[in-house]
């Protein structure tokens, strides 16, 4: 890869009759269900969930903006591949990418933050999870 990919995760992705139209095209919707696929994964590798909710904290999606750029059909070859693109004290952004057969299909990027399971307010990122992207980044 040419370009810095903190925390990288792959996927490999069936796509499932139930994933297609009468084209037999993926549904749009189908690759926002594949970025909750690819960051559940980021999430199991990196600061699971289990340590996030001893913790006593949860991430939160504020935002997805993602561009179709390719139709991918049902018997595809699908990878997915997302990474940590930026931390603040309290924000993150992931991106992501979809392959079709060797071609980008989508590419993603989403927003969030991790709130406080309490209050449901904004909390520090996590320092584990803040160190590890440090370390990927050098």
């Amino acid at each position: 890869m040419s370009q810095l990919r903190p925390l990288l995760v792959t996927l490999s992705i069936t796509v499932k009759t139930y994933d297609i139209d009468f084209a037999h095209i993926v549904h749009n919707a189908v690759y926002i269900r594949w970025l909750e696929d690819l960051r559940q994964q980021l999430v199991a590798e990196h600061y699971p969930m289990a340590q996030a909710l001893a913790d006593g904290r949860t991430p939160i999606l504020t935002h997805t903006d993602i561009h179709y750029k390719w139709t991918t059909r049902f018997g595809d070859e699908v990878v997915g591949q997302m990474w940590i693109s930026q931390l603040s004290r309290t924000k993150w952004e992931v991106q992501a990418e979809i392959w079709a057969n060797g071609l980008v299909a989508a590419a993603a990027t989403q927003n969030g933050y991790f709130a406080d399971l309490a209050t449901l307010r904004p909390t520090r990122i996590p320092e584990l999870l803040r160190q590890k992207w440090l370390s990927a980044r050098e």
